[in-house]
């Protein structure tokens, strides 16, 4: 039995379902249903994209801060926290050895970013720290989620991933095999190690060697799944399908990085050797 498969197991034996108060609708179903607006014959407006509801400003909306939050300074410093968002953005832009990595790459492969372009702090949903947006071309920070420098490196570093797939390799984040390949690439990327997967439960001192593969898959699934309304099955397969090719791909950073190491210096500084510029 595969990793993941092993981990859904065990989660649905330990879970009680409680009965539904109604009876769900089929995820199908429920795109031919008919909607209030078209029972009332009102034209249907445009359909959102998915995942966009995690991004609230990527629809047009403007937050709006309520008073307890903000009488307790849980809320109301948007203003404060962009500013200091974008501190940090411009920080790891010149001082974060794998955004300059990636930049340099994005650059030699024809997708040079400009950061009042293609980076966007805005206030998000709290289940994630960024995101990426293949519409406009743009990567999202979460300026109410990712408050230090460490956090929006790592949240930069990931989403340029994507963004370097979507360049060079046609990548369509509607196909869930592409989308699996890009989440595994990023996890296996930018993000897992074996202390990491030590704190995530994937990983033991007796079974160092799966460690790390069985953080990537779990980050990828997880990542999956936040932004695509599929069953948990059809993620799993859709991960596992595509896992031995994608996991392979370590382009353009050339290795995995551990953490607390020299790793991300030492890719850094080997970029040139593989034909990426240097930002």
């Amino acid at each position: 039995m595969d990793f993941l498969t092993k981990v859904w197991a065990k989660e649905a034996a330990t879970t009680t379902e409680k009965p539904p108060l109604e009876a769900p609708i089929p995820v199908e179903a429920k795109k031919n249903a008919p909607t209030e607006d078209q029972e009332k014959n009102i034209p249907p407006k445009e359909t959102k994209d998915w995942g966009y509801d995690l991004y609230p400003e990527r629809r047009g909306e403007s937050f709006k801060p309520k008073w307890t939050r903000v009488l307790f300074g849980m809320e109301g410093q948007e203003n404060i926290d962009r500013f200091k968002c974008e501190q940090n953005v411009y920080w790891c832009v010149k001082n974060g050895p794998l955004v300059k990595l990636m930049m340099g790459a994005l650059k030699s492969s024809g997708c040079p970013i400009d950061l009042r372009r293609h980076i966007s702090c805005e206030v998000c949903d709290p289940s994630v720290t960024g995101g990426y947006d293949p519409t406009l071309n743009q990567i999202v920070v979460c300026q109410n989620m990712a408050k230090n420098k460490s956090m929006v490196h790592g949240v930069l570093t990931h989403e340029m991933i994507h963004m370097f797939d979507y360049c060079n390799n046609e990548l369509d984040f509607r196909n869930v095999d592409h989308l699996a390949c890009t989440e595994i690439r990023a996890a296996n990327l930018a993000h897992c190690s074996f202390l990491s997967a030590m704190f995530q439960g994937d990983a033991s001192p007796f079974n160092i060697k799966e460690a790390h593969q069985n953080c990537v898959k779990s980050k990828a699934l997880a990542s999956v799944l936040a932004v695509r309304n599929i069953s948990k099955e059809d993620a799993i397969a859709a991960v596992e399908r595509v896992f031995p090719k994608c996991y392979a791909d370590l382009e353009p950073i050339g290795r995995r990085i551990r953490r607390n190491s020299t790793d991300q210096q030492k890719a850094y500084m080997e970029a040139p050797m593989y034909g990426y510029d240097v930002y």
